[in-house]
This record gives C-alpha cells, sequence and structure tokens, in this order.
C-alpha cells in the first residue's frame, strides 16, 4: 500500500484522529479527559479523605503533603476539587443528555415536516423560553429536597428551548436540497430520510450547542450549590467551595483560586471543543476530509515550488482518484494528465460517469470523505495543491483559484441580501473599509453586466433570477482576481439565450483580465464557442488532448468522434440523434486494454492486450488510441 493510500485510511478512521491532529483539539480534549479520569477515579487518585479534618493545618498555602494547600477545616483541597467534581460532570451530562433526547427529535422533525406540526412545536417552544428558568429550579430544588440531578434535568429540558430552534432552522435548509427531494422521489420513508439525510447535516449545530450548555450548566450547577441549594455540607462541590473561599478571602485569598481556576478552565475547555469538533465533522461530510497529504512522487523533493523560470499556470501528472464503496474501494480517475496555461481555455469533456467533475474537485481539494487521491500530482505555478495545508489552501482560494459552481443558488445564503455576502468575500481578500468594499462590491456587480448594482445588492437570492444569480457567482468568484477560474457546467441550469449571455460574459472577462478558465461540459456548442483547449475524459481517464480546432476538425479516437456525433448541432434534421451504444462502465467493473473498446466500432484484439497510452500524433496533440492512423484514413 503507498504512504498516499495509508494517509488516506487513516484520514477515515473517523473524528477522534482528526480531533487529536489539532493542536486545540489535543488540548482542550486531552485537559477535559484527565479532568474526567481524575474524577471519576477519585478514590484512588486523591491524596486524602475530602471530609477528613485537621485544625491544626487550617487554610494552609500548598505544600508536599497538600498539593493545593487545606481549607478553613484543614481538609484536603486538592481532594474535595476532585470528589467535587464527580457530581459536578455528572450534573452536567444529566442536563445536555435531556437537552438531547427533547431538542434533536423535535427540531429535525419540525423542520422536515413543517406545516401544523411546526407550528406546534414552536409555539411550544416559545412558551417555555417565556418563563423563567431560575424559578422552575428554585421549585425543582425544593420539591426534591435540594436534588441537583432533578435540577440539572429540569435545565436541560427548558433549555432545550434554544437547540429546538437552531436544529429546526438547520433542518429547514437541509430540507431544501435537491438531494433530499430525490431521496423522497426514490421512495426512502420519512425515517431514513431524516436519521440519513438531514440529522447528519445537523450535527454541526447539535455540537458547538451542546458544549455551550456544558459551560453554562457548569454556571448554573455551581451558583446553586454556592448559595446552598445543593447537598448540604460536608459533601464537596465546586460551588460550596468558592462560597468557602468567599467567607475566608480577606484571611486566605489562595482558597479562591483552586476552584475558581479549575471552574474557569473547564467552561473553556468546553467552549473550544466544541468548536475544534465543528469544524471536524463539517470538514469530513463535505470538504476535502479524504484528500491526501502527502503524494508518493513528491516525498523527495522538500520545496514546494519546483524549479524553472516560469511553470505553467495548472499541472495534472498521472493523477488517480479511489471511493471507498461497501465493496471496496473503486478507482474513478486513472493517470489523468494535462496542462493549462495562463490566459488558455480547457474543456474537460465525457459523458456522466467519466470522471469530469471528480477531476476538478481534486483539484479544488473539495472531494467528498470517501474520496482518496492514490496517485499522482497536482500543481499549481508550480506549487503542489495536494501537499498543501489548510492555511495555505486559504490562501489560494478565492484569490488565486475560484470556482463557479453549477447551482448557482447553492453558492448564495438565503438569510443575506447579495451586497452583505459579496462584501463579506471583498473583504476577505483585501484590507478594505466597509465604504471601499461596497464600492467594489457595486463595481464587481457592473462588470458582470447586472443592471442596477446598487438595488441588486440590497435584494435577497430568492428575489433575482437564475441568470442572475449565475452573475452574482460570477461577480464572487472574481472578488480576489484570480489567476485559475475554475467552472462546472456553469450553463447547464439556464436556458439557452442566458447561456449565451453568460459565456459571452466569461469570455469578454477572461480578455480583461487573462485568467485561465476550467470548464467542465458535455455542451460541444459551449467547447466550440469558448474554449481553446479540449481534454476529453472516458471512464477515469483523458483519452485525447487537443487545440480545440484539431479537436473538430481531426479527431483521433473513435470516443471523441462518436461524442461530437451526438451533438445536436450535427444532427440531420428529421432524423434520430446518433446515440453512443452502450454506457459508461462503472468504476471496479472497467475493461482491461482500452476502456472504450466495447462500445468503439473499431476495436480489435490487440484493444485488450494491454494499457493503451497516450500517443503523441501532432503538436500539442496526443491520443490513447492504438489504431489512430487507420482512424485518420478513414477521415
Amino acid at each position: 500500500m503507498t504512504a498516499v493510500a495509508r494517509a488516506g485510511r487513516a484520514a477515515r478512521r473517523g473524528v477522534l484522529p482528526a480531533l487529536v491532529r489539532s493542536p486545540r483539539g489535543a488540548v482542550t480534549g486531552g485537559f477535559l479527559l484527565l479532568l474526567l479520569l481524575a474524577c471519576a477515579l477519585a478514590p484512588v487518585s486523591a491524596p486524602a479523605d475530602p471530609l477528613h479534618q485537621d485544625l491544626h493545618h487550617v487554610l494552609q498555602l500548598p505544600t508536599t503533603g497538600h498539593w493545593l494547600g487545606t481549607d478553613s477545616l484543614g481538609r484536603d483541597v486538592l481532594s474535595r476539587l476532585l470528589y467535587g467534581g464527580r457530581s459536578t460532570l455528572v450534573g452536567v451530562a444529566e442536563g445536555v443528555a435531556a437537552q438531547l433526547l427533547v431538542a434533536v427529535p423535535l427540531g429535525v422533525t419540525a423542520g422536515y415536516l413543517g406545516g401544523r406540526f411546526d407550528r406546534i412545536v414552536m409555539r411550544a417552544a416559545d412558551l417555555v423560553m417565556s418563563v423563567p428558568a431560575i424559578v422552575i429550579l428554585l421549585a425543582i430544588l425544593s420539591i426534591f429536597d435540594r436534588s441537583i440531578t432533578a435540577a440539572m434535568i429540569t435545565f436541560g429540558v427548558l433549555g432545550g428551548s434554544g437547540m429546538l430552534r437552531m436544529v429546526r432552522g438547520t433542518a429547514m435548509a437541509v430540507r431544501r436540497e435537491l438531494y433530499v427531494s430525490a431521496a423522497e422521489l426514490l421512495g426512502l420513508s420519512r425515517t431514513q430520510i431524516v436519521f440519513r439525510h438531514i440529522l447528519p447535516r445537523c450535527r454541526g449545530t447539535v455540537i458547538v450547542q451542546s458544549s455551550l450548555f456544558a459551560a453554562v450548566s457548569i454556571g448554573v450547577q455551581t451558583g446553586l450549590t454556592f448559595i446552598g441549594l445543593g447537598p448540604p455540607p460536608p459533601a464537596p462541590t465546586w460551588g460550596g467551595m468558592i462560597n468557602e473561599s468567599v467567607l475566608t478571602v480577606t484571611e486566605d485569598p489562595w482558597l479562591l483560586a483552586p476552584a475558581g481556576v479549575l471552574i474557569a478552565l473547564t467552561v473553556l475547555a468546553l467552549g473550544i471543543l466544541g468548536d475544534v469538533v465543528r469544524d471536524v465533522t463539517a470538514q469530513s461530510h463535505t470538504s476535502s476530509g479524504g484528500l491526501l497529504a502527502k503524494p508518493v512522487s513528491r516525498r523527495a523533493v522538500p520545496p514546494r515550488m519546483l524549479p524553472g523560470p516560469d511553470p505553467v499556470l495548472l499541472s495534472l501528472r498521472d493523477l488517480a482518484v479511489s471511493f471507498r464503496t461497501p465493496a471496496g474501494d473503486a478507482e474513478m480517475l486513472t493517470r489523468v494528465s494535462f496542462d493549462l496555461d495562463s490566459g488558455q481555455t480547457l474543456g474537460l469533456v465525457g459523458e456522466s460517469g467519466s470522471g469530469k467533475s471528480v477531476t476538478a474537485r481534486t483539484i479544488l481539494r473539495i472531494l467528498d470523505r470517501n474520496g482518496t487521491v492514490t496517485a499522482g500530482t497536482v500543481r499549481f505555478r508550480g506549487r503542489d495543491l495536494l501537499s498543501a495545508g489548510q492555511r495555505e489552501l486559504e490562501e489560494l482560494r478565492g484569490s488565486r483559484i475560484a470556482l463557479i459552481s453549477q447551482e448557482p443558488m447553492t453558492a448564495l445564503d438565503p438569510s443575506f441580501r447579495i451586497g452583505a455576502q459579496l462584501r463579506e468575500i471583498v473583504r476577505r481578500h483585501g484590507k478594505l473599509s466597509r465604504r471601499d468594499a461596497d464600492r467594489r462590491v457595486r463595481e464587481l456587480l457592473a462588470t458582470v453586466e447586472l443592471p442596477d448594482p446598487e438595488e441588486i445588492a440590497r435584494r435577497f437570492p430568492f428575489q433575482i433570477s437564475g441568470g442572475m444569480a449565475q452573475r452574482v457567482a460570477i461577480a464572487a468568484a472574481l472578488a480576489g482576481s484570480p489567476e485559475l477560474l475554475v467552472a462546472d457546467e456553469p450553463t447547464t441550469a439556464l436556458d439557452v439565450t442566458v447561456q449565451a449571455d453568460i459565456l459571452a460574459l466569461l469570455r469578454r472577462l477572461q480578455r480583461e483580465t487573462g485568467m485561465a478558465v476550467l470548464i467542465v461540459t458535455h455542451d460541444w456548442g459551449v467547447v466550440a464557442d469558448f474554449c481553446t483547449h479540449v481534454a476529453v475524459m472516458y471512464a477515469g481517464e483523458v483519452v485525447e488532448s487537443a487545440p480545440v480546432a484539431e479537436i473538430f476538425d481531426r479527431s483521433a479516437h473513435p470516443y471523441t468522434r462518436a461524442l461530437i456525433a451526438t451533438s445536436p448541432e450535427n444532427a440531420t434534421r428529421r432524423t434520430p440523434i446518433r446515440a453512443i451504444g452502450g454506457s459508461v462502465p462503472p468504476p471496479g467493473a472497467r475493461p482491461s486494454g482500452c476502456r472504450f473498446r466495447d462500445r468503439c466500432p473499431m476495436a480489435e484484439e490487440d484493444c485488450a492486450e494491454r494499457e493503451i497510452p497516450m500517443i503523441g500524433i501532432r503538436a500539442g496533440h496526443r491520443s490513447r488510441c492504438i489504431h489512430t492512423k487507420a482512424l485518420e484514413a478513414h477521415g
């Protein structure tokens, strides 16, 4: 197994390894784990009996016999902290569990179902939030004889209203995703959709809210025991120790430090840990968690910039990508190689399943979590993108490499005005004042030929058309003045007239800025109208690459010719379009040798004997076919 594959497998083992690799996660998680173990094992870890009194050594400073000193009755402070932490942490766990049991099922279900159930749940949540929690807690403590367990469970139920509202909002946003509608159309039950599609997308919100609630719970529980509403003395509690230290602060200020510092550190650690876990889970669910750190071919080359005075803008060499499936690893891309220079437009063309979008997503480091780069390199200006760290990627994305998505509406947050979203991007890529950023936003909207930029900036995304949303997405991509623009089928969701306008806009912007464009498309009209070079992909391989005129006039691969023949522009009137028989073989079921041979009219026995290399035909023109001469002879 290669080092890259081993790294990919390690990245997929779960949240815990990623958490440990994060400095903040390792420190805060280690602290909380140490505290939990020390408190849970208090009978073993505590140096003394927490109730043992030694009136000859009261209010003593830290010594070798009492590491944190003694209290007003000569009891060991460290032992009382450890035993008091047991009841405190158990109470926090009870409160968080009660909150989760109430908020998560109701929030997810209300956000997904909507309608009357949603209205009933939200009115109930509003009613609970209007009731002062402290009044209810005092009543519960009186009824249940100062039971902290009853109080924390009640606090968790009352506090669940806030989490419920946030989980509901997240679930409502996910409910509008296209894949949720597709799951419904495929016949999945509501229970399956909620637990398999909605709930996983809400986990970031749940984690952050749970960590914040745990921190608040420590404060509430400490406050209740501070005023004597918890377990009665001499039972050790953190709040009781704070109360005692306040009474003796003039005589011994040190007694306030151990409990106060420990409570503060615990609250801070819970807040930080929640943020770290949220970031890790969000990345593993939607971004480049499956991408590799160190490609094999780069292990012996420490510098990020390769030697040479002027490296090409984008260079892919022997890129291979696999996806983990229930049946095992399936290779999606194999030996994908091409170059893109400044100012050029390269079109990635092929049928669905050919690997076009996977190639683009690999360049941008946004593969799904189950995707792994198993070989090859992706270099931008000589810099290896696959080995770049997160901070380096943040510097590149937007300012050097930008993306236009296929669905522009999914790139715009419906909760914020267009101007506010563009202003955030503009200020991210340049140190501008709010006034200068607003001026830059208007310039960008005018650059993409939107009428009345000031009015558009004040609108929400749902108040504009699809064509206008695509122009806004282009404006967002241009905010950082990128050198490379990756366009993933940018005109697919638009009507024909709007498609022409968008392509004309991209041509003008490319001419004015000199940026290179990598466009993923299946439309040969777009290729002919917009591209300077073409790379044709089939079953995870580049089967032909050439300047656009060469592809149309002298294509040297049977698949390219068959694909061009299927374009509606080439169909004779009143005759059926010449479709290619069969379908693209899926990963894991691709034939040996030439992968197109099962559908190729020129296939012979030698096509299956070995892997077919890319063969040079003319300058800048290469083909993965061993019968190119016979193909050209046929014209």
